[in-house]
């Protein structure tokens, strides 16, 4: 077998059918979320590593200056993907290129948070995060103080058929599902036109629940290009003519992700949510999905936790939970790295607490 190959991918039509062809690809990784990114100031290069001709890897990076020093930051969102963690030459090839790319484009460091599981679903997942965890602090790489994406999830195998499915969950999460059907909850599929009523629900859930939520235009950038490309899915859920409850999915590949969920605080008693997502998995499903990721989890199963509340809703659906190894980063300059990652933000935080309105630091990377 010959050795592995890397090469830049220009052609970005072309980019989604070549992630397609490896086993576990993400949205994040897409070239409508880099198209998305691009108008917030990352700017995307694509690459593809490759063996007798074949792809075995791919990773999408964005970068962006990293404001105030003339550096930038570079990230490869829910990535890189590879089509065998196992496969020790290959994660060398893969880590090594993205060294090289964060030394080449002036980066104080690069990060990624591949999917790589320390505790797999069967069939789902693959099991090699003590082994890619060990590679990653040999070659100097460090777990990341800033985790952009959850590190947990709850991930449900939709291969069952629907009765299965069902009985897989708790008494308490099918009751719910009843209920809501019972008491006239209808669930329907919303378009680019609903994007602002959804996006209200939306600021009154973070409102409600003390998360902080971008603008408007931030979301529908990325609601509507994917809903436009049948890679997105708006579910939303009606009773006695009001808008309780909705949801946004990613569809890429076998897998469906549950990203955006919103609910009213009218009229909770009638259980909307729980029939939301059970027909956001029916509908996965039918679109040939095996997999639904629930998108969030507590890192340690503790009452304190403040996610266990999510937890326990999201279990419910018969999930598993999968723990990823999360995000770690390459520091060019450890010291350039500190200062960014570190200092600045401390420093920043030291005057707010001082002066109040202060800027709050380097870009998020989210």
């Amino acid at each position: 077998m010959s050795s592995i190959s890397v090469r830049q991918v220009k052609d970005a039509a072309g980019w989604d059918e070549l992630l397609l062809r490896l086993p576990a690809p993400h949205p994040l990784q897409s070239t409508l979320w880099a198209e998305h990114k691009q108008c917030y100031g990352w700017r995307p290069s694509r690459w593809v590593f490759e063996q007798d001709g074949h792809p075995r890897g791919a990773a999408l990076i964005l970068r962006r200056r990293a404001a105030p020093l003339p550096f930038s930051v570079l990230y490869v969102p829910k990535g890189p993907i590879l089509d065998h963690w196992g496969d020790a030459e290959l994660v060398q090839a893969v880590l090594a290129h993205l060294e090289r790319e964060a030394r080449r484009q002036a980066g104080i460091f690069i990060k990624i948070d591949p999917d790589v599981e320390y505790t797999p679903a069967p069939d789902l997942c693959q099991p090699y995060g003590e082994q890619v965890v060990e590679a990653l602090r040999r070659r100097g790489w460090l777990f990341s103080r800033d985790q952009i994406q959850y590190r947990s999830t709850v991930l449900v195998d939709l291969r069952p058929d629907e009765e299965t499915l069902l009985e897989a969950m708790k008494a308490k999460t099918r009751y719910n599902i009843r209920l809501a059907e019972r008491k006239g909850v209808v669930v329907t599929a919303g378009g680019v036109d609903d994007l602002p009523a959804f996006y209200q629900l939306y600021a009154e859930t973070s409102r409600r629940d003390g998360f902080l939520i971008r603008d408007f235009a931030y979301y529908r950038s990325v609601w509507e290009r994917f809903l436009e490309a049948e890679r997105g899915l708006l579910l939303l859920a009606h009773a006695e003519g009001q808008l309780l409850a909705g949801l946004f999915l990613f569809i890429f590949g076998q897998r469906a992700w549950y990203i955006y969920g919103a609910s009213s605080s009218n009229m909770r008693h009638l259980m909307p949510n729980y029939l939301l997502q059970w027909e956001a998995m029916r509908e996965a499903r039918r679109r040939g999905c095996t997999a639904y990721d629930l998108w969030g989890a507590p890192d340690e199963l503790d009452e304190s936790d403040p996610m266990w509340g999510v937890y326990r809703f999201k279990a419910g659906f018969g999930g598993v939970l999968v723990r990823h190894i999360g995000a770690y980063d390459f520091p060019v300059s450890r010291a350039l790295y500190t200062l960014y990652t570190v200092l600045i933000p401390r420093y920043l935080a030291l005057l707010r607490r001082r002066h109040g309105a202060i800027p709050a630091g380097p870009p998020a990377m989210a």
